[in-house]
C-alpha cells in the first residue's frame, strides 16, 4: 500500500498476479552494448516514479532556454577517421649502430655498421635498414623487415614511447645504439610528450679509418736497378752446394747426420737434402727443407699474424738468408737447427772467389775416428733351461734351435742304456723306492722311471724327463754332462741334488759296451760283465742275448695290468691293426714268430714298451723248437 514503509509486515503481495517476469535492461546494438532504463516493473507491471507527469510535461513544453541563455549552438560530432588512414606515409626514423665482433682477423677485432630504425606510426612496426656499401663484401640492405618488433617473452612490442635517443635497442640479439632522430620524429615526439634526450654521435670503425690513414699515407718508390729478368737469365742453372752436418746427439734419441744445402741463385731459394749413408736404419726420404726463401729469425713476427692458415710473405718478412750467410766454417740456423757447414762444391768455391774474395776453402773434418767393433760377450748361465738354448737367445733376436749331431742321433736312435738305481737317502721309506735310470745314446740324455710298487704310499712313474744332466762338480759356464762311462755298478749318479746309486744294468749294456770300448772305461765294462755273469749264473753273460727278468713266474695278471696301461696312456684302439702288424711277421703261418721282430713291431707303432717288459712277455709266452713264441699267447696282452 502507498504511504506505508517497506517493513516487514507492511508489504502485501498480489495473489492474482502469475507472471514475475523481468524486464531487461541491457541490448546489442551493432555489436555495441546498450543501457536500457526499465519501461514495465516485475511481470509487467507499471512504473510509476519513471513515469512524467502531466504537470512536468507541461512545464517541460513550455521551458525556452534559449529565451534566459541564447540561442544554443548545436555542436556537430567530428567523423570518425582511423590510425590507418590518419597515421598513413608518418614514419619515425632514427639513426644508430650496432657492433659486430670479428674473431679471426688480425687488423679487427669489430665493426661499427651504421643502420637506420624505422617507426611505421600506422601500426606501430619497425625496420631495420643498412646503407649498401660498394665492394663491402658484407650481406647489407634491409637487416630487419618490418612488422612489430617483440619487447619481451609475456607478448609485448615496442611502442614509440621506448624509442630514445642515447637508449639501447635489443632485437633477436643485437643490440642496437639509438644515436640521432630527423626533425619530424623529434617534433612529434615531444608533441606526444616524450622527453627525447641529447643527439650522440655515431663511432667511425677503426678497420676503415685505420685503412684511410695507409691510403693517405702511401707513398710510389722508384724502381730500383735490380732487374728480376736479368737474375732469372743469368743465374739460371746455377746452384751453391754446401756440405753440412746436424748434430742434435745432446738430445734423447739425437744423432749426427750428414746434409746437402743447396743454394739456388736464380730466385735465392734453399733446400736441405739428407744423405743416407747404408744400413742408417731411417726412412728413405731425399728432402728434408722443401725449397723456397728461408728467413733468417722465422718467429720475428707481429703477434698478430694468423700462423694457422697464412704462410709468411715479404710483407711479414723481410730478412732472409743470402749467399754471405753461407761460408765453410760457419754454422747457419734453419728452422731451428743448427747446420755446421764443412765443406762445398768447386762451383761454389769459384763464386765465393770471384764475388767475395774469398780463397781459403779448406774442409773441416767431422768425421770421428773409426771406432773398434765391441766384442760380443755371452753373459753367464742363470741356470734356465739348457745352456746351448740360452746361448742361441744372445746370438739372435729370434733364436733357433741348437744345432743337434743328427750322424750321431740317427745310428744311436734306438739304443738305450737301461740302470737300475735306489736312492742314496737316509730316509727309511726312500731307500725302498727303485728307479730306472735310461740313458739314450742319440742325444745323450737322461730320464728317470720309478715302477709303482703296491702299498708303498709312493705313486709312480715319470720322475725326471728327458734332459742333459750335468755333474755336481762342473760350471754352469762350462758344463760337464754325464756319459756312458760314468754308469756303472755302484756309481753315484747326482741329478739335480738327487743322488741315485746303480744296483743294476741291463744285458743290452754290457753287449753295446763290449762293442764300443773306446767309449767305456776297462773297469766299467769289468764290473758290468761281474756283476751280470752273477746274476744271470753263467760265467759267459756277455755273449748271451737274453736276460731273465726278475719277475714272479705266473704273474700274468700283473704283467696284463702293466701292458693295458701302456696301451691305454698312448690312447691305442685299433687293435686290428696291431694283430695285422704281428700277422704280418709270421711268414710261415704256423702262429709263431721270432723273438728279433717283436721290438722293431713296437717301435713301428710307436708304442713306448720296455725291453724288460718285452722279455717278461715272452716269457709268459709258450715257444717251439725253433724258440719262436707263440704269436696268439703274445696278442693276449693286448685283446680284452
Amino acid at each position: 500500500m502507498e504511504g506505508l514503509s517497506r517493513l516487514p509486515g507492511n508489504t502485501f503481495s498480489d495473489s492474482t498476479q502469475t507472471n514475475h517476469h523481468v524486464s531487461h535492461t541491457l541490448e546489442i546494438k551493432n555489436g555495441h552494448r546498450v543501457a536500457k532504463w526499465p519501461e514495465v516493473g516485475l511481470g509487467g507491471a507499471r512504473i510509476n516514479y519513471n513515469r512524467m507527469g502531466e504537470d512536468e510535461a507541461e512545464l517541460l513544453r513550455n521551458y525556452r532556454p534559449e529565451l534566459v541563455y541564447g540561442k544554443v549552438v548545436v555542436q556537430h560530432p567530428d567523423n570518425f577517421v582511423p590510425a590507418v588512414l590518419a597515421y598513413d606515409k608518418k614514419v619515425l626514423r632514427f639513426f644508430g649502430y650496432f657492433k659486430q665482433s670479428i674473431p679471426e682477423s688480425p687488423n679487427e677485432y669489430y665493426r661499427v655498421r651504421p643502420v637506420k630504425i624505422f617507426y611505421y606510426l600506422e601500426d606501430d612496426s619497425l625496420e631495420v635498414f643498412e646503407e649498401v656499401q660498394e665492394n663491402s663484401g658484407i650481406p647489407q640492405g634491409k637487416l630487419i623487415r618490418r612488422h612489430r618488433f617483440p619487447k619481451n617473452d609475456h607478448g609485448e612490442t615496442y611502442n614509440f614511447r621506448d624509442l630514445n635517443l642515447g637508449q639501447n635497442l635489443a632485437i633477436y640479439g643485437k643490440v642496437f645504439r639509438i644515436c640521432d632522430c630527423d626533425p619530424f620524429t623529434r617534433e612529434w615526439l615531444e608533441s606526444e610528450g616524450v622527453r627525447v634526450n641529447q643527439p650522440e654521435m655515431i663511432p667511425r670503425d677503426p678497420y676503415l679509418t685505420k685503412r684511410n690513414q695507409v691510403a693517405e699515407l702511401k707513398s710510389y718508390r722508384t724502381k730500383n736497378d735490380f732487374d728480376k729478368l736479368k737474375q732469372f737469365v743469368e743465374m739460371d742453372r746455377k746452384v751453391l752446394r754446401f756440405y753440412a752436418i746436424w748434430d742434435d746427439r745432446s738430445r734423447m734419441f739425437g744423432d749426427k747426420r750428414e746434409f746437402i744445402i743447396q743454394y739456388y741463385l736464380v730466385n735465392d731459394t734453399m733446400e736441405v737434402r739428407e744423405v743416407h749413408p747404408i744400413n742408417d736404419g731411417r726412412d728413405p726420404f731425399p728432402i728434408l727443407i722443401n725449397r723456397h726463401k728461408i728467413p733468417k729469425d722465422r718467429y720475428n713476427v707481429k703477434g698478430t699474424f694468423p700462423h694457422v692458415f697464412l704462410e709468411l710473405s715479404d710483407t711479414e718478412v723481410k730478412d732472409y738468408i743470402k749467399p754471405s750467410d753461407l761460408m765453410v766454417g760457419k754454422t747457419v740456423t734453419i728452422y731451428g737447427r743448427d747446420f755446421f757447414i764443412y765443406d762445398c762444391d768447386t762451383f761454389t768455391k769459384t763464386f765465393y772467389t770471384k764475388n767475395f774474395g774469398i780463397s781459403d776453402f779448406g774442409p773441416v773434418d767431422v768425421h770421428p775416428p773409426p771406432e773398434e767393433d765391441a766384442k760380443m760377450e755371452i753373459p753367464p748361465y742363470n741356470g734356465f733351461g739348457s745352456l746351448e738354448d740360452s746361448v742361441q737367445n744372445c746370438l739372435k733376436l729370434q733364436p733357433d734351435r741348437p744345432k743337434k749331431d743328427y750322424v750321431k742321433l740317427m745310428e744311436n736312435e734306438h739304443h738305450v742304456l737301461r740302470y737300475e738305481a735306489v736312492l742314496d737317502s737316509p730316509r727309511e721309506i726312500d731307500k725302498l723306492r727303485k728307479f730306472v735310470i735310461n740313458y739314450r745314446l742319440g742325444d745323450d740324455t737322461i730320464s728317470i722311471f720309478e715302477p709303482p710298487q703296491r702299498n708303498s704310499g709312493i705313486i709312480g712313474g715319470r720322475f725326471l724327463e728327458r734332459t742333459r744332466v750335468s755333474k755336481p762338480d762342473s760350471t754352469p759356464a762350462n758344463p760337464q754332462y754325464y756319459g756312458p762311462s760314468d754308469f756303472y755298478i755302484g756309481a753315484t749318479v747326482e741329478v739335480f741334488r738327487q743322488r741315485f746309486i746303480i744296483r743294476s744294468a741291463d744285458l743290452f749294456v754290457l753287449k753295446y759296451a763290449e762293442e764300443h770300448p773306446e767309449q767305456f772305461t776297462p773297469p766299467v765294462i769289468e764290473s758290468l760283465r761281474q756283476h751280470l755273469s752273477d746274476q744271470c749264473g753263467r760265467p759267459d753273460a756277455h755273449l748271451a742275448t737274453n736276460i731273465q727278468v726278475q719277475r714272479k713266474p705266473g704273474d700274468f695278471i700283473g704283467l696284463y695290468a702293466e701292458i693295458r696301461s701302456k696301451v691305454k696312456g698312448m690312447r691305442i684302439t685299433d687293435r686290428s691293426q696291431i694283430r695285422e702288424m704281428f700277422l704280418r711277421y709270421d711268414k710261415d703261418r704256423n702262429g709263431f714268430i721270432a723273438r728279433e721282430n717283436i721290438p722293431d713291431i713296437f717301435r713301428q707303432i710307436n708304442l713306448p714298451i720296455e725291453n724288460d717288459l718285452i722279455d717278461a712277455m715272452m716269457a709268459e709266452c709258450a715257444t717251439n723248437e725253433q724258440g719262436k713264441i707263440n704269436l696268439y699267447d703274445f696278442l693276449r696282452f693286448f685283446e680284452g
